[in-house]
């Protein structure tokens, strides 16, 4: 029996700079959120959750964001 095709949902990966000067880069942001007008702002939004969700399992307070840029882009 063939299987229904899986639905992939397009992830944008962007580099975030925090405040301390640290760099994580690489983090998966959903692409459906991002465009319009507010552009690239919405990733900051999910990036900061995913932040307080490594940061209750860890036990260390989350970082500060400074800077978030899309992987790849100069």
């Amino acid at each position: 029996m063939a299987r229904k095709p899986a639905s992939r949902s397009e992830f944008v990966l962007f580099d975030v700079i925090y405040e301390d000067g640290s760099q994580r880069s690489n983090r998966r942001v959903p692409g459906e959120i991002l465009g319009g007008l507010d552009a690239d702002a919405p990733a900051r939004a999910v990036i900061e959750a995913q932040d307080r969700e490594i940061a209750e399992k860890s036990g260390v307070p989350p970082l500060r964001i400074k800077s978030l840029k899309r992987s790849g882009k100069k």
